[in-house]
């Protein structure tokens, strides 16, 4: 086993190290299941030339405004945010693919400009969005498949088939909602709040920062480096002192989602602390089924909230931001 497993990852060409004999039995089982499969990078590269072929002969059909050589340009960006999207979806389980989708209709919004520029943006937005959110699936896929001992490879295989399917399955799916229903009426049942949203941000990429509030880029550009200068002092100061460094990506998503999170993470964390110094093994143990009760329950709790809020019924106390 321990020869195995010191070979490396050869999926898609990463590798462990030699740190693995010494890991536990069962964490080298779960490697040396994980590594046995093997999926060729010429393979995977010769694939995505092959989709970034097909999408810049067929999407500029769609939308005339995105010019074949911007798609192309999507598909040379985007394997790097779909990096830097399954890191984080490793990390903290969550897929930020919609803020990343975000850079690119910026990006591209303001390269063609006035002349098609919102059109362009919101298509270059679909493009890369779809790109990296498939990423951070596969991410969470491999992920399941090696905490299940399942192989990469099916796991692999079942992304690529549910993806093709997907193809097919949304576009009808979306002219069926089309056809059936008012789209976009503000006062119809299916409203479509974000679409309004992704217009008024290519809108903003083609004018320029000029209609942004005051500030509002300095505020970005302050906290872009803050968080460059906190990874970098993660990974240079000593794994003593870096464990009471927080993470960036977790920090921001309580701004990405509200702070009801925070509030959450803070609380589940306070009582993980006291379980692992009352019970260090119960807590390994039964930690995660734990966790999952109370995110489960969570969101349970959103059926009686609504309920409460039908009938107007009121918190004892409420706290929330508003203009002075």
């Amino acid at each position: 086993m321990h020869n195995q497993t010191k070979e490396g990852f050869p999926l898609f060409g990463f590798r462990m190290g030699d740190n693995i004999s010494k890991l536990p039995a069962k964490e080298k089982l779960l490697n040396e299941v994980f590594v046995k499969d093997n999926i060729p990078p010429w393979l995977a590269g010769s694939a995505y030339v092959g989709l970034a072929a097909i999408s810049a002969a067929i999407v500029p059909m769609m939308f005339p405004q995105l010019k074949w050589y911007l798609v192309l340009s999507a598909y040379v960006i985007a394997p790097l945010l779909a990096f830097c999207n399954s890191y984080g979806t490793g990390l903290t389980n969550w897929n930020l693919a919609s803020t990343y989708g975000k850079i690119g209709l910026f990006i591209f919004a303001s390269w063609v400009g006035h002349h098609g520029g919102v059109i362009a943006g919101l298509a270059a937005c679909g493009v890369m969005m779809s790109i990296v959110s498939t990423a951070g699936d596969l991410m969470q896929d491999f992920k399941t498949g090696y905490l299940t001992l399942s192989s990469p490879r099916s796991m692999f295989v079942s992304q690529l088939i549910g993806t093709a399917l997907g193809c097919v399955i949304a576009p009808l799916t979306f002219w069926l909602y089309w056809i059936a229903f008012d789209i976009g009426n503000p006062n119809g049942m299916f409203k479509a709040p974000y679409a309004s949203i992704y217009r008024e941000m290519s809108i903003m990429g083609v004018e320029g920062f000029s209609v942004l509030p005051q500030h509002c880029l300095a505020i970005c550009f302050v906290f872009f480096f803050a968080a460059i200068a906190i990874n970098f002092l993660r990974d240079v100061t000593p794994k003593s002192m870096s464990k009471f460094i927080p993470l960036p990506m977790a920090m921001a998503i309580p701004f990405y989602i509200g702070a009801y999170f925070a509030i959450d993470m803070f609380v589940g964390t306070i009582i993980l602390f006291v379980w692992e110094r009352a019970n260090h093994k119960e807590s390994e143990d039964f930690a995660g089924a734990v966790a999952s009760g109370l995110i489960c329950g969570d969101g349970i709790w959103s059926v009686p909230s609504a309920i409460l809020s039908i009938m107007r019924i009121d918190p004892p106390m409420c706290m929330y931001i508003k203009p002075s």
